[in-house]
């Protein structure tokens, strides 16, 4: 069994691929500052903020995500009367809001994990609200923010094969046309084999993921049993100093 595919089907599928890189990037970013808002809104002092974010986060999570993409590319342009945007950029939004509505979940438990003792002390050194979240509150709920964080920016890659229902050339729809324009070829490779090209790319793509978030979560973790041992080691200092 032959799984290499020829040459110029590399080609192809390696242009998808360039595309449904964008495709997530674009969502990835719009996701995460998503996250961090409606995160950050669900804890708000203000009633106005936290009833706001959390219906968008369950209007997000509640609705389909195909639906939302064709609703995005097709009928927000028609309602707006405007000319029809990039589609790309309307499927990037479409992920990215989906994205967001889960993500803002898991920054409002990540910033619910960090122990009160840590604001209230930030609160004594005069702190302002947003110096209390930029400096104390998220770089520690990171490190629960990036485990789950990963695994929704890999399933975010995987949603990123619906954009070709909307004609957009990524992976999934140059591994369709490839096999449509096979089947009047006898030499043409399988759709089995094309197919399971495709999978091995999105798994290696998926892998690449995993690992950068895995990089993240050390270097986090490295910086913050850093910061633990300068605060014990005066401790220790002024205990030996005692003693003698």
């Amino acid at each position: 069994m032959d799984v290499a595919l020829p040459s110029f089907y590399y080609e192809r599928l390696f242009e998808g691929m360039l595309v449904t890189l964008q495709v997530l990037l674009y969502a990835f970013l719009i996701g995460v500052a998503l996250s961090i808002i409606l995160g950050v809104a669900r804890l708000s002092s203000s009633k106005t903020a936290r009833t706001l974010s959390l219906i968008w986060i369950e209007f997000t999570r509640g609705i389909s995500s195909i639906v939302l993409l064709f609703w995005m590319a097709y009928a927000l342009p028609i309602l707006l009367g405007i000319r029809q945007p990039s589609l790309l950029l309307m499927g990037s939004i479409a992920l990215g809001l989906n994205m967001g509505g889960y993500g803002g979940e898991i920054v409002r438990g990540a910033i619910q994990s960090v122990p009160k003792g840590q604001t209230e002390a930030s609160i004594a050194l005069n702190l302002s609200e947003f110096q209390r979240l930029r400096y104390v509150v998220l770089p520690q709920s990171l490190r629960v923010i990036l485990p789950p964080m990963g695994n929704l920016t890999i399933e975010i890659l995987k949603g990123t094969a619906l954009v070709s229902l909307i004609s957009l050339s990524d992976l999934a729809f140059e591994g369709t046309k490839l096999r449509t324009s096979g089947r009047l070829n006898p030499d043409a490779p399988s759709a089995a084999m094309l197919f399971l090209n495709i999978l091995l790319i999105y798994f290696v793509l998926s892998q690449i993921i995993s690992g950068l978030y895995r990089l993240a979560e050390w270097r986090v973790n490295r910086r913050f049993e850093g910061a633990r041992t300068e605060v014990e080691l005066p401790d220790a200092t002024t205990t030996t100093a005692g003693a003698g």
